[in-house]
């Protein structure tokens, strides 16, 4: 099972559970933690393979890695704590688990919010896919998750996120990093399904003004799904907006959670 970390609220009985991206740790979430748990029980978790989820050698290499089988993962922690029901926050590729995981199970998602959302690879993010793949198993992996942070956040003001999910991903293996980028080649079917079908679950996007490779789609997504989405875009960020602008996601995040 997944490894996860938990601060009980005295009185709620409402749930939030943090899912971070790939290449990141639960640690992300430090500039969340104080606000959040003041309203809510949290639920912090490691994805495997990451943070504190390190697997076996032998394990890793049995598991299948799809974005089902990782839902499921989160899904399995749920069950052990007894929780029906939560508030999803995700970051990056969090935000493909969490929106696979209302697709199979909407009953246990109350809210979703999806920060840095990936809904659509642009033109920029097909090419680093593409050599990503030629390359992944000749160079070191931390020299492809270097180029992939420095083009995804590459301003100034990003570099704190930079330096963040590097320092993350230091601590992955090469051939775990392999099993996660090996997910790139069901991603295009499985976000244009994503793109196409509305689902009846409160959805919050929140996106950096500078996410120039994801913002355009999920623009696109929230004025077709209009009826259970909602944009909001913060100034002079980057993708990860949880950690450059931590003021205003929590504002705007906590105020979209109190009202569902």
């Amino acid at each position: 099972m997944l490894s996860y970390t938990i601060y009980n609220h005295p009185t709620s009985t409402q749930w939030v559970t943090f899912v971070h991206g790939a290449g990141g740790s639960s640690s992300i979430w430090f500039k969340q933690i104080r606000d959040f748990k003041k309203q809510y029980n949290i639920l912090l978790l490691d994805l495997r393979g990451h943070g504190n989820s390190k697997n076996a050698i032998q394990t890793a290499f049995k598991q299948k890695y799809t974005f089902e089988s990782i839902s499921n993962d989160i899904l399995e922690v749920l069950d052990f704590l007894k929780i029906e029901k939560s508030h999803f926050i995700g970051i990056s590729l969090g935000t493909i688990l969490i929106r696979q995981l209302a697709e199979t199970h909407p009953q246990r998602v109350q809210s979703m919010i999806l920060g840095g959302a990936i809904l659509k690879m642009n033109f920029q993010s097909q090419v680093l896919m593409k050599v990503g793949n030629i390359f992944k198993y000749v160079l070191p992996y931390l020299i492809l998750y270097k180029l992939f942070a420095f083009i995804i956040m590459p301003k100034k003001n990003h570099k704190q996120s930079r330096l963040l999910f590097i320092n993350e991903a230091k601590k992955l293996y090469q051939k775990e990093f392999i099993k996660w980028f090996k997910l790139t080649a069901e991603i295009n079917p499985l976000l244009k399904w994503f793109r196409q079908i509305e689902l009846n679950i409160p959805t919050l996007y929140v996106m950096g003004e500078e996410d120039y490779m994801f913002l355009p789609s999920v623009r696109k997504v929230v004025e077709n799904h209009s009826k259970s989405s909602q944009l909001a875009v913060i100034p002079n960020s980057g993708h990860v907006v949880n950690v450059e602008q931590p003021i205003h996601f929590n504002q705007i995040v906590l105020n979209f959670i109190n009202a569902n």
